[in-house]
C-alpha cells in the first residue's frame, strides 16, 4: 500500500489523538481492502453488499444508513453515476409525488442491471432498496428544503409573515389581543423587544414556523412550556430559546445526525412536517432539561444548551431512536 502526502499530512495532524489515530487508520485500512473483502463475501453468499444489508439489516436507521454508505462507497461508474443524479435531483427539489415512482423505479433497475440481481428470485430487495433510496434522497431534499425556509427573511411587508406572527400570538395567548403591532406584549411570550421581526435575523421564517408548529399542534404541551418561561426562578425567553432551538435542530439535521430519528419514523418521502415534529420534541424536552439544571440565571444558557445537545447526540447514535412527546403535567 503506498500512501499519497494528503494521507501522511492526515496522519501526522491526528497523532496527538490516539482515538481519532484509531478511527482514521482503521477507516484508510477498510477503504483499500473493501473491495477484497466485499469480492469474498460475495463468493461466499452469492449476495452482493446491497443485497446483504438489505436481507441482514432490520427495518429503519440501521438499514438505510448501511444502503447510502454502500452507495456512497461504490467504485462501480454505474452507481455512482446513479448517486450523482439522485443527489442533483434532490439538491433541485425534484423528487416530488408525481416523479418519485419513475425515479425510484430507474435506481432500482439501475443496481439490478448492475448488480446482476434476477428480480424474480428476489422480489424483496427491489422493495426494501427502494424504500431506502426513497428516504436517503428524501433527507437530502428536506435539508435543502429547511435551509431554504431559513435564508427566507422575515417581511414585515409580506402579508403571510405577518399572518404567521399573529397566529403565533392567538395559539398562545387566546384570552389576550394584541394592543398593536409593536408593543411590548411581545415580551409576553417570549421575544426581546417591541418588534418580533428583528428575533428572526438568524433563522428567518422557519423559526417562526417552528413555534406556531408546536404551538398549533401541540397547544397543551405549548402552553405547558410558556408557563415554565414565567418562572420566578428559572423562568427565560420563551421565543429566543425557541429560535434557538431551530438552530440546533437545523445543525442536527444538516451534519446528519438527525437521520436516525427520520429515518425510524418516516415511512414516505421526508417533508418539512418531520422537521417541524423534530424540533417539537427537542424545545419540549429542553425545557424539562432546563428546569431540572436550575440554572441561576439565563448567563447558564449556552452551557445548558451544549449539555442538552450533547445528549441528543447521543440518543441520535444508537440507531434504534425515534423521538415522541411525552406530554406530563407538572407543578414546578
Amino acid at each position: 500500500m503506498i500512501l499519497n502526502r494528503d494521507v501522511v499530512r492526515e496522519v501526522i495532524k491526528l497523532a496527538s489523538n490516539p482515538k481519532k489515530m484509531y478511527h482514521y487508520i482503521w477507516s484508510l485500512v477498510y477503504w483499500y481492502f473493501r473491495p477484497l473483502i466485499k469480492w469474498f463475501l460475495h463468493r461466499t453468499t452469492q449476495m452482493c453488499e446491497l443485497q446483504r444489508i438489505c436481507y441482514g439489516e432490520p427495518t429503519g436507521a440501521r438499514r438505510i444508513i448501511a444502503v447510502e454508505g454502500s452507495l456512497r462507497q461504490s467504485r462501480n461508474m454505474d452507481i455512482k453515476s446513479l448517486v450523482s443524479h439522485l443527489d442533483t435531483l434532490s439538491d433541485r427539489r425534484e423528487i416530488t409525488n408525481k416523479t418519485e415512482r419513475s425515479i425510484l423505479e430507474e435506481a432500482i433497475r439501475t443496481v439490478l442491471v448492475t448488480k446482476k440481481i434476477n428480480p424474480i428470485a428476489h422480489p424483496d430487495f427491489a422493495r426494501s432498496f427502494g424504500k431506502c433510496v426513497e428516504l436517503i434522497w428524501g433527507y437530502r431534499q428536506l435539508c435543502v428544503q429547511a435551509e431554504e425556509i431559513r435564508k427566507t427573511p422575515y417581511d414585515a411587508d409580506n402579508s403571510e409573515h405577518e399572518m404567521l406572527l399573529l397566529k403565533l400570538w392567538n395559539l398562545l395567548m387566546p384570552q389576550e389581543s394584541l394592543e398593536g403591532r409593536v408593543t411590548k406584549q411581545w415580551k409576553d411570550i417570549g421575544f426581546q423587544g417591541d418588534d418580533p421581526k428583528t428575533d428572526f435575523r438568524g433563522m428567518g421564517v422557519l423559526g417562526l414556523e417552528n413555534l406556531v408548529y408546536f404551538a398549533e399542534e401541540y397547544p397543551s404541551a405549548a402552553k405547558h412550556v410558556l408557563s415554565h418561561s414565567s418562572h420566578p426562578r428559572y423562568g427565560y425567553a420563551f421565543a429566543i430559546v425557541g429560535i434557538n432551538l431551530t438552530s440546533m435542530a437545523l445543525r442536527l439535521l444538516r451534519d446528519g445526525s438527525a437521520k436516525t430519528h427520520i429515518f425510524n419514523v418516516s415511512k414516505t418521502l421526508p417533508t418539512i412536517r418531520v422537521f417541524h415534529q423534530f424540533y417539537c420534541y427537542l424545545i419540549y424536552e429542553f425545557d424539562r432539561f432546563w428546569i431540572e439544571s436550575k440554572p441561576s440565571n439565563m448567563m447558564e444558557f449556552s452551557s445548558i444548551q451544549e449539555k442538552f445537545e450533547n445528549s441528543i447526540r447521543i440518543a441520535l447514535s444508537n440507531p434504534k431512536t425515534i423521538f415522541r412527546i411525552n406530554i406530563s403535567v407538572d407543578n414546578v
